[in-house]
């Protein structure tokens, strides 16, 4: 659900010196990319209007994306990369103005990678409701306001219809294949079965069929840290001064996640019950190492993304059941014709492989017979970012002629 950054790369507590003063000061009230920031590496695509699955529409969307590559003239050669919650359309390159974060699959995207951009054209929108340019909460609305409160309710639907508009803005008949992991897998199915003409081959890494009480319930959890902050104002904290936004309510909701993201045994290798200040747990006033890694990137996360953002997403997450109103599960699994490739992590206890099993037995065009390619690995959900070699050499095989 997370991308891998440079520090968790390895099993350490520390971080460059540069890294931790960059993080010095108050957070501001949001870490959204606004209008007049460094633009980056980011295109942008003004597809107007879009009706919404619940219920009413917003006016005008704008989706920010980024691409790789050149279009075949028969535009036979398209792959979308679709991100998790937290991610961005940064698939690929460094830190810099415009990019708080280098990218987040360089392992996977990229020359001589999986998914080669001398091959393929690669396009990575940041989706519906997210903070990195596209249309969401910190938005103006047509009042010249940000959006805030007013931000309407987004489902994973609601989402791909918008990327199904900006392909048509770009040309794009056709994707050669979809892929995506977590959140970013969950539209990827959407894809496969509203538009099955369209996905001519699916990758879906650790994401399940539907959200189920568990998920909700964990993300309930972190919606309500947010909501809590007293900074949260209702949802309209935009003009708070740096240091009286939501930032406590929204990184502790990001530790909250984290837990999930990675496996105890890996958090246990990794930390055991070491304290990073070295004072004795005995004498007190110590923080354990683990509480400082959580710490560490609950106030990072507050300086690169948005709390509003953040609660549209996840409701989003938990609108996610591809059976609603297509009879079941099973029934709509039956609608994609794509060539398809189903990956879970033996260590994820977000989304476990169980989810993974129900989507691949769906499947008729399924690499596997019916089966998910199970990747074993102590890194839990984040596998699928981490993994490169072993996530790569899947994906790979999805596009191989």
């Amino acid at each position: 659900m997370d991308w891998q950054t440079p520090e968790d790369a390895v099993p350490s507590t520390f971080v460059s010196e540069a890294v931790r003063r960059s993080l010095v000061g108050a957070p501001p009230a949001s870490g959204a990319w606004r209008e007049g920031d460094p633009v980056g590496d980011r295109r942008f695509a003004q597809l107007g209007p879009l009706e919404l699955e619940r219920g009413g529409s917003l006016p005008a969307v704008t989706l920010a994306y980024e691409t790789w590559g050149e279009l075949d003239p028969d535009g036979g050669n398209a792959v979308l990369v679709l991100h998790a919650l937290t991610g961005d359309s940064h698939v690929v390159g460094v830190a810099g103005p415009g990019h708080p974060t280098g990218g987040w699959w360089g392992g996977v995207v990229g020359p001589g990678r999986a998914i080669d951009p001398g091959r393929w054209f690669v396009v990575a929108p940041n989706m519906l409701g997210g903070c990195q340019g596209s249309t969401g909460p910190a938005s103006l609305a047509p009042d010249g306001r940000e959006w805030g409160s007013r931000f309407p309710y987004l489902t994973i639907r609601d989402q791909v219809a918008a990327q199904a508009m900006l392909a048509d803005r770009l040309g794009i008949r056709s994707w050669a294949a979809v892929v995506g992991g977590s959140m970013g897998g969950m539209q990827a199915l959407e894809w496969a079965i509203e538009h099955p003409d369209r996905v001519a081959r699916l990758a879906v890494l650790a994401a399940p069929p539907a959200s189920g009480a568990d998920q909700i319930a964990l993300d309930s959890v972190q919606s309500e840290a947010i909501r809590m902050d007293p900074g949260f104002a209702g949802g309209d904290y935009y003009d708070a001064q740096d240091g009286h936004g939501p930032h406590r309510g929204l990184a502790l909701a990001r530790r909250m996640a984290l837990l999930n993201y990675r496996s105890p045994t890996e958090l246990d290798d990794r930390f055991e019950r070491s304290w990073q200040s070295g004072i004795s747990p005995l004498g007190g006033g110590g923080v354990f190492a683990v509480e400082s890694y959580l710490g560490f990137h609950g106030n990072k996360f507050t300086r690169r993304f948005d709390a509003n953002s953040y609660l549209v997403l996840v409701d989003a997450m938990n609108s996610h059941d591809i059976g609603r109103d297509r009879g079941g599960v099973r029934a709509a699994l039956e609608r994609v014709t794509a060539r398809s490739l189903v990956v879970g992590v033996d260590s994820d206890r977000l989304y476990p492989v169980p989810g993974q099993r129900v989507i691949a037995a769906g499947l008729a065009h399924g690499l596997d017979g019916g089966e998910p390619v199970v990747i074993s690995s102590p890194y839990g959900h984040d596998a699928f970012l981490i993994e490169d070699e072993l996530v790569g050499a899947q994906v790979g095989r999805l596009l191989a002629p």
